[in-house]
């Protein structure tokens, strides 16, 4: 079980990858746009930590507030990614504090992840 719950992490981490790896390419290269990898980087991402908070194979405690949390942030991810995807068809771009609230989140959900013990 351990060994299918460690395949399970590096599919999230790789959803995670995808995710923010697509934001910083839009972000460098200065076109501040939702792309479709980005949205399917979150669908990994969520998937694989949905699985993960199933207590499976594991002989500790879940923090399930912070597992909360992160889904919390999880949803608002997608909620501005879906706006941004709206507002990009309707205008042609997604608006600065859309497209940089999605970094700046994805970045906070793995940081919590990583720091909150």
């Amino acid at each position: 079980m351990e060994t299918l719950r460690g395949i399970v992490v590096i599919i999230h981490l790789i959803g995670f990858a995808i995710l923010f790896g697509a934001w910083a390419v839009e972000a460098f290269n200065r076109r501040m746009q939702v792309t479709r990898l980005m949205q399917i980087g979150l669908g990994i991402a969520g998937l694989a930590g949905l699985i993960l908070a199933i207590p499976f194979g594991i002989s500790y405690e879940l923090n399930y507030v912070k597992l909360g949390v992160k889904l919390l942030i999880l949803i608002v991810i997608g909620a501005l990614l879906g706006i941004g995807q709206g507002r990009q068809k309707k205008t042609g771009s997604v608006p600065p504090a859309i497209f940089w609230s999605i970094g700046i989140l994805t970045i906070a959900n793995a940081s919590i992840a990583v720091l909150w013990r």
